[in-house]
């Protein structure tokens, strides 16, 4: 099992495809190897890693970082939660044991810059479910 199957199988995949799918920007083009990307980002925060620590079988850690940050800008990640938690109620209920989130040293208190915020602390409960849900949909 690679790398990639462990943060997304391919069961978890065919669930998380088509809801990024219907909420993901079209652009001028389309986003490539969007599973290889979604894995990266989802394994940063699964691991509470800095961008550049994402391991290179995920391809570049910037394209994971672009995205990331374009899609939080543009509201992608609350929509993705949204309709997945309209998918699976119980995911709107997911609670995350402070053990398994680590504070960046520079969290002393101070504001973040940016719409990331918000769309970091969805990505986390996103990961916290993504294998649960497809195990309900298989």
């Amino acid at each position: 099992m690679n790398m990639m199957q462990s943060v997304i199988s391919d069961d978890a995949w065919r669930v998380w495809e088509p809801l990024i799918e219907a909420v993901r920007p079209r652009g001028k083009t389309p986003p490539c190897n969007l599973r290889q990307t979604v894995s990266a980002i989802f394994w940063r925060h699964q691991n509470g890693a800095k961008w550049r620590s994402i391991p290179s079988e995920f391809g570049p850690w910037w394209t994971a970082a672009q995205l990331f940050i374009r899609w939080a800008k543009l509201g992608v990640w609350e929509a993705l939660f949204e309709r997945a938690k309209n998918r699976d109620p119980a995911l709107g209920m997911v609670f995350l044991d402070g053990t398994d989130i680590r504070a960046h040293h520079k969290a002393a208190g101070a504001a973040k810059k940016g719409d990331s915020e918000r769309a970091e602390a969805i990505v986390r409960h996103l990961v916290a479910r993504v294998e649960a849900l497809a195990a309900r949909s298989a």
